[in-house]
């Protein structure tokens, strides 16, 4: 029977932003007309690694995976006839996290609100950056620094916002394991809390009101049942660490407040339809447990393993969310699952693990000191993961199972995604200049002036980054200001150069990389590289680790090479053939730009190249002389050796 109180609806949203601030904004005011009851604000590459969008590191990307915001103008149009006062924003942001924070209240300033009373979140969790995601700029000292001034600041000025997303989603998107992602996200919160403590950024009294402030954003994949678990889990660790490590006493503030967005790893290309049913299962997870219920979910679309998708197709994870909450019961009950053994086992299991893992992570100095191993981990994770798929002994229906079926009309016809007019990037490059011509420029750079004296003085950042959002800095100008007082950072790859012990079944592929080895006198060489400003690793990663199990000599230095890097790298390693990987859309110019520079150095190399590729984009790949293409349907990772080889003993057959 219904418990007789019904709780209350989590916030409904999607993630989005695309183009230009002005359509987006469109966008955003169609959602919230569909029952969307808050934003999440998707922001493009440049942005989230603090670069205008004319830089040459942002060809190609502006406006690809979000919105590009490059001055106030910019996130005054993004929300325009949005009364921020009213609404609760989440924003996707990291190393620019203050920045973005700072247009944000400038904005509502201009708007007449009260900037006590915003509510929302910057995710502003830089130690994920440099696991899985790669949107980081700084090193990790100055970097939590800036987290410990958006916390102290908020505080003070924004009680009601978040100044942190612990954000275990990608995570979890790079391969880890349940008691990973718990271990990993926690070990990161309390390098963020200490880092608050030993600053002294707020007082000792004030400290559990700032633990109660930090959030936390997850993922929920399709093994429904433990990731139910796991996130009761992590409402007990959470509340153990904040008791015992803070002696946090006031329960509020110990609440374990997450959002959510459910997994997008495991979407598929093949047969995407049965992505909505993946999505249902996967939202389950984190909401049939009251005590361990997000408080605001947002659903990946159908199609994204295709490509960007349309205002349609939001609507229908929008729609799905409104049906579970509006029709079904499930509000109405407590908890469903307290008493039951078989949940409270497997709670516990995972809590032990995520204690274990803690415990080498404090052991080994805390969260920043373990970078390196926590990067290799969820590599090998990764791995591990993927030959399941490739086995069979994880079964993942339309891809190694059930292959066969009827056609989607899903997919059938043109505009089954949506595409960005290339055009859009040098229009906002336009107004960008425009901005630029009519600001005053005694006071932008007075601005900056003063915003590089707080950096290097160690005072709070958040008060110059208003003070330049107002004078019309742009994000590029933020950025080199702060990369000039703080350096920038390259994090590990994750990608070591020994043989993995527990790579099995490469026997046939081993002999084939021998073969071609001797047969061109040298071991084949392999250059693997991620053009553009992309920081989605895990392919390129798991490429690089299969090429040097399997006997080749593998190249990979990261993430954000320009095309001239690349090249230049193949000439010198003697590159006998290159990968280059791009998640982000922006293949056509990125790679066009490579080959260019290729023929120009008169290297005939083959290129292969991987990322989310529409079948049009692929044929013009094909054009422009690229050797092969793969999409995330191409997940037999031998075989992608195989063809290396094929292309390595073709282009020797040809000279």
């Amino acid at each position: 029977m219904p418990d007789g109180t019904k709780d209350r609806p989590w916030l409904f949203r999607t993630y989005a932003g695309h183009s230009t601030a002005e359509k987006s904004n469109a966008l955003y005011r169609g959602n919230l007309a569909k029952g969307q009851t808050g934003l999440s604000v998707a922001f493009d590459l440049p942005t989230q690694t603090g670069y205008d969008s004319d830089h040459v590191l942002a060809r190609g990307e502006v406006g690809k995976v979000g919105v590009p915001i490059s001055h106030l103008g910019d996130m005054r149009t993004l929300f325009n006839e949005i009364p921020l006062d009213k609404m609760n924003t989440s924003m996707t942001i990291n190393a620019t996290a203050a920045w973005l924070l700072a247009l944000y209240v400038a904005v509502a300033e201009e708007q007449g609100a009260d900037v006590s009373k915003l509510t929302g979140t910057v995710q502003n969790d830089i130690i994920k950056e440099y696991l899985s995601r790669g949107t980081y700029v700084f090193p990790p000292e100055p970097s939590l620094s800036l987290i410990s001034d958006i916390a102290a600041w908020t505080y003070s000025n924004a009680p009601k916002w978040n100044p942190m997303n612990v954000c275990s989603y990608h995570l979890q998107e790079a391969g880890a394991t349940p008691e990973q992602e718990l271990a990993f996200a926690l070990a990161t919160a309390i390098a963020v809390l200490d880092t608050v403590k030993a600053r002294k950024a707020v007082s000792d009294e004030d400290f559990p009101q700032v633990v109660g402030r930090i959030s936390f954003f997850v993922n929920a994949g399709i093994r429904f049942v433990t990731e139910m678990c796991k996130m009761r889990a992590f409402t007990e660790l959470w509340d153990e660490i904040c008791r015992e490590r803070y002696g946090v006493e006031a329960e509020e503030y110990r609440r374990f407040r997450y959002g959510v967005q459910v997994n997008s790893l495991g979407l598929t290309e093949q047969q995407p339809e049965n992505n909505v049913y993946r999505i249902l299962l996967e939202m389950l997870a984190v909401t049939l447990s009251k005590n361990a219920r997000a408080r605001a979910v947002q659903l990946p679309a159908w199609n994204e393993a295709l490509g960007l998708p349309r205002p349609w197709d939001q609507q229908w994870s929008l729609r799905m969310q409104q049906i579970l909450a509006y029709e079904t019961d499930l509000l109405e009950f407590g908890d469903l699952f307290d008493g039951n053994p078989a949940v409270a086992a497997k709670v516990e299991a995972l809590k032990a693990g995520a204690r274990e893992e803690l415990a080498t992570i404090d052991g080994m100095g805390g969260a920043v000191a373990c970078i390196g191993y926590m990067k290799g981990a969820l590599v090998e994770a990764n791995t591990a993961r993927l030959g399941r798929i490739e086995r069979g002994e994880t079964t993942v229906v339309g891809v190694n199972r059930f292959q066969n079926g009827e056609e989607s009309p899903l997919t059938a016809n043109e505009g089954g995604i949506m595409t960005v007019d290339p055009a859009v990037e040098a229009e906002q490059i336009g107004r960008l200049k425009a901005w630029r011509e009519g600001r005053d420029e005694a006071a932008a750079q007075a601005a900056l002036a003063g915003l590089r004296a707080a950096a290097r003085e160690g005072r709070n950042i958040m008060p110059p980054s208003i003070a330049c959002a107002k004078a019309g800095v742009t994000t590029g100008e933020w950025g080199l200001a702060m990369r000039a007082e703080f350096g920038e950072y390259r994090a590990p790859t994750g990608v070591g150069k020994a043989v993995s012990n527990a790579a099995e079944g490469l026997d046939e592929v081993r002999e084939a990389v021998a073969a071609a080895s001797a047969r061109l006198g040298r071991t084949l060489k392999f250059v693997v590289g991620k053009p553009g400003l992309d920081g989605h690793s895990n392919g390129a990663e798991q490429i690089a680790v299969r090429a040097r199990d399997a006997g080749m000599d593998v190249t990979y230095e990261g993430i954000r090479l320009t095309p001239e890097e690349i090249v230049a790298q193949a000439r010198e390693e003697g590159a006998h053939v290159i990968g280059l990987s791009i998640l982000s859309g922006s293949h056509l110019p990125l790679i066009q730009d490579v080959m260019g520079r290729l023929r120009e150095a008169g290297l005939s190399v083959p290129v292969v190249v991987g990322g989310i590729i529409p079948d049009a984009d692929a044929a013009a790949l094909r054009q422009m002389g690229v050797a092969k293409v793969y999409t995330p349907k191409d997940f037999d990772l031998n075989r992608i050796m195989f063809d290396i080889v094929a292309l390595v003993d073709g282009e020797k057959a040809a000279a």
